[in-house]
């Protein structure tokens, strides 16, 4: 699992690229006129209630540890009442006898599951037929399908023949009978891509802006040890600025906020930014190889922040959070 082993490495994470959302101004109320424990988290994403607007990102599958990680995910998003997404299942429908890996509706039959698969593969023959299995065969309620150009072209053996693509995707997608997401994998999603989605019937974006992990500094460790092309490895768009674009293109189009989210402040922020729903996925990680009661608590201390955040700033729930929301009034002393 040398894929694992680089995203705990420090070098794994951007290192002159930020998220852009410690600069989103929050505002504070010292009379906030609502009480902590009324603050509404609940929300609904892609047909199904949330008890917050938190998903775990995708992260692993295809080996053992990978099944350990699953699992523990899995567990935690139950008993918190959160989503979870899939790792690549491309090694699932290659290799069927790691789909074990991938199952965790046994332990986790209420969650948001949603499924994955790679962008590029549907540029070398996957078609319905393949998006039906990877939903069917670990009983997922939708399906992401992840762009990740600059990982492939970093990765021993990637794939790089992307011409034609978006055509290929636009035949594929109106034929699934289930919600279906476009995500990148950290280095930001743009509006020219995220319109040509929309037009060829995404239901949902996954912006998954720079400023946490980098997949393609990940790919280098994995092929060489350190990172040899570091001007390359922080190429993207932070995950702040790719939220506004995209919101601002496509107002009507579920999205959801990844890349570099690290606290409930992030998470709040990203929400008031247009975001329905946040997916976390590297600081879950050790935990996770640590078991599902930590993997849950630091989800419920994860939560716990995002709801302290929408207390100091008087906003009684998510529901209330929106990009109208008036920022800078809010921040106006005595108003």
């Amino acid at each position: 699992m040398q894929h694992i082993e680089a995203c705990l490495q420090p070098q794994s994470q951007y290192q002159t690229v930020s998220t852009g959302l410690d600069g989103v101004p929050w505002p504070y109320r010292a009379l906030p006129e609502v009480d902590l424990d009324d603050i509404r988290l609940a929300t609904t994403f892609l047909g199904r209630r949330l008890s917050a607007p938190v998903l775990i990102g995708a992260m692993t599958g295809g080996a053992q540890r990978a099944a350990i990680i699953n699992r523990n995910l899995a567990i935690a998003a139950q008993r918190l009442g959160i989503g979870m997404m899939l790792g690549s299942q491309r090694v699932m429908l290659e290799r069927p006898e790691v789909t074990p890996t991938f199952q965790v509706r046994d332990i986790a039959p209420d969650i948001l599951l949603i499924g994955n698969l790679g962008a590029a593969q549907f540029g070398l023959g996957y078609g319905v037929a393949e998006a039906l299995r990877a939903v069917r065969d670990v009983g997922a309620d939708a399906l992401a399908i992840h762009a990740n150009p600059l990982q492939e072209a970093l990765q021993v053996g990637g794939d790089t023949r992307w011409r034609g693509l978006l055509d290929r995707l636009a035949q594929v997608i109106p034929g699934l009978p289930f919600p279906t997401l476009l995500k990148e994998v950290g280095h930001g999603l743009d509006v020219h891509t995220a319109r040509a989605a929309a037009d060829a019937g995404f239901t949902a974006l996954d912006v998954a802006g720079a400023g946490g992990t980098s997949w393609a500094r990940v790919e280098q460790l994995v092929r060489y040890g350190h990172v040899r092309s570091p001007g390359l490895c922080e190429l993207g768009i932070p995950t702040a600025q790719a939220l506004r674009d995209v919101r601002d293109a496509l107002p009507g189009m579920p999205l959801v906020a990844s890349g570099g989210v690290r606290t409930g402040l992030d998470a709040a922020r990203a929400l008031a930014l247009g975001a329905q729903v946040v997916a976390v996925a590297r600081p879950l990680l050790e935990p996770a190889l640590e078991g599902a009661e930590a993997a849950e608590a630091w989800l419920a201390g994860f939560i716990h922040e995002l709801r302290i955040a929408l207390f100091v700033a008087g906003v009684g729930g998510v529901d209330e959070l929106s990009p109208a929301l008036d920022w800078p009034l809010a921040l106006t002393p005595g108003r």
